[in-house]
């Protein structure tokens, strides 16, 4: 169990960072040997995807400003608690996008 919880400890803030947009890459590239900022920066990653196609669905008419809001607010909110659990220690999975991103092998 100490093991784990160094694991943990050392990822925290790599873990963090992960949910800053791009920023997904600083876990995933300087700390790929850690599982648990590895599990975060998969999970920012997915995340920013999802938010690279709310903004090119913006673009719809008409119901492109209700997809981007929509969109906007459920990507600041996941990356949000992403952020707090990722602080907390905790293995969050993000609904639906969490599937995706265990699927990523890195």
């Amino acid at each position: 169990m100490p093991e784990i919880d160094k694991t943990i400890e050392d990822g925290k803030i790599w873990a963090f960072v992960g949910y800053w947009g791009i920023l997904f890459l600083v876990p995933l590239l300087g700390k790929k040997d850690n599982k648990f900022a590895s599990f975060h920066g998969k999970q920012g990653l997915v995340l920013f995807v999802f938010w690279v196609a709310v903004f090119i669905l913006s673009f719809i008419p008409f119901i492109g400003g209700i997809i981007g809001f929509l969109g906007w607010i459920i990507y600041i909110i996941l990356a949000i608690v992403g952020m707090v659990k990722s602080l907390q220690g905790q293995y969050w999975k993000i609904p639906v996008l969490g599937d995706i991103a265990e699927k990523i092998k890195i």
